[in-house]
Formats: structure tokens, sequence, C-alpha cells
């Protein structure tokens, strides 16, 4: 009996973690933008060779997804940079969410419906800008960039703000706005800078490949593949990693990428 029992304590204890690593259904969730398609367009397929099958769950917001990951609900999700992960929603969830891999990224851009150069930039001119805090930084850098602003050596530059520039020489006027907003009222400012997954969604209405100038995408700022930390190591998640960075991918971004995407060096 005692030999027994101890038999059926180590296959209690084994087959859980073999059955974990065994795992071939993947849950995932779905918000709008461009990245989960192209997960599902570009990276379902592989994976759906090697025997993995997909589960895809609707999300309202980021926020939403990602609360659904932290609790197991889905495993995993493609729509957001690391300083969301580890800044925004592991700071003030308690969460243990995790970058596993870079994904290609769509850059913030310059649009304008009524210049086609940047040359045409005059005093006064009028600049629409987002009024999200955790994308204003990257479009306000697409303005120092370029030149048109600058901002103190000393400042954060991955937290600027419009009260933070130090020279301003052609008189811009920089209005806040609502993201979603701007590119359809791009047409009432000179200029708009437009965040990669907005003007994605905005497309029939905005060219992506029509930027007049596209931001460099900081390290932080680069899309992952997020799971939780204790599923980091999972088979399921390292085969996703492996399609990401697999010659198949390297292939279909070459046909598909009409210049909206940026290619993270690793994946080229």
């Amino acid at each position: 009996m005692k030999k027994f029992l101890s038999v059926l304590i180590v296959l209690m204890l084994v087959f859980p973690a073999a059955l974990a690593e065994e795992k071939t259904l993947i849950r995932y969730s779905k918000s709008q933008g461009p990245y989960t398609e192209l997960f599902e367009d570009g990276i379902i397929p592989i994976l759906e060779e090697q025997g993995y099958t997909f589960e895809v769950v609707e999300a309202s917001d980021l926020l939403v997804a990602d609360k659904m990951l932290e609790a197991g609900d889905v495993d995993l999700n493609v729509e957001q940079h690391t300083a969301y992960i580890e800044t925004f929603f592991n700071a003030n969830n308690d969460g243990h969410l995790v970058g596993i891999s870079p994904i290609p990224t769509v850059p913030a851009g310059l649009y304008s419906a009524r210049h086609t150069s940047l040359d045409e930039i005059s005093k006064g001119m009028t600049v629409a800008v987002t009024n999200d805090a955790s994308n204003t930084a990257r479009c306000l850098l697409i303005l120092q960039k370029i030149g048109w602003i600058s901002f103190d050596p000393e400042v954060d530059i991955t937290t600027v703000t419009v009260d933070d520039i130090a020279e301003n020489p052609y008189d811009l006027e920089i209005v806040q706005i609502l993201n979603t907003t701007i590119p359809t009222s791009l047409a009432d400012y000179d200029f708009g800078l437009i965040t990669g997954s907005i003007v994605w969604n905005a497309r029939e209405i905005v060219d992506p490949s029509s930027a007049l100038a596209q931001e460099d995408i900081l390290p932080h700022l680069v899309l992952q593949v997020t799971v939780k930390e204790e599923d980091k190591d999972a088979t399921w998640a390292k085969a996703v990693v492996d399609a990401y960075h697999s010659d198949a991918f390297k292939a279909y971004m070459e046909e598909n990428n009409t210049g909206m995407w940026w290619i993270p060096e690793e994946l080229r």
C-alpha cells in the first residue's frame, strides 16, 4: 500500500507538469489594431503546421486584455510595448506580465492633409498631438527629430510633455486632442502626429505610408509578445517566439510589408 501511494503521488506531481509542457491550445486576446491581425495572418499558420490550435477572446481594450492575461483567461497578447507592460499595467495592477519577443511595430508618424513636404513648415502652424500621456512623448520626439522643437538635454525623453519644450523656433501651436480623432480631423491642422495602431485603424482615411516623418522606435516602445511570467519558458511560448524569428515569417513580411511595418533587427 505504501509503495502504491508513493507511485500515485509521483504520478500526480509529474503528469500536470507534463500536460503543461504538451499544451497545444493557445488562447489569445484580440483588440482592435494591426498586431493581432499580423499574429493571425503571419504566425498562426506557422504554428498550426506544428500541431497548435488557437482560441480567440475579444477584448474591448488593452487594459481588459491584460487583466484577462493576468487572470489566466488567455495565454498571450501581442498589443503592447515594454513601457506599457512594466510602468503601467504591472505597476498599477500588481501584475506579472513579461514580454518574451519583440515583434514588428507600426511607428508613430507625422501626417498632413494640407502639406506634402516638411519644407512647407512656417511660423504659427498648428500640430495636433495625442493627449494620451503614454504616447505624447513619442510623438513630440518626432518634432525634435525633424528640428521643429527641442528639449533640454537633461529631460527624460521617455516622459516629455508639451511643457518640457525648450525651443520652438517656428512658434508652433501644439494642440493636444484625443488620439483616435486625429485622423478624422487632420484637415483642421497643418500637421498631425498619429501613433501606429491609430493610423492603421484609420488607413482608409490616412495612408500609413504617406508619413512625412516617423519616429525612431526606442527599445521600450517596441511591441512584444506578452505572457504571464510563469509561462515565459513554456514550450508553447517558445514556439511562438520561434515562429516570429522563423524564415517563414521573414518571407511573409517581405511579401506583405508595404512600408507600414518597422521590423526589429533580430527579426530581419
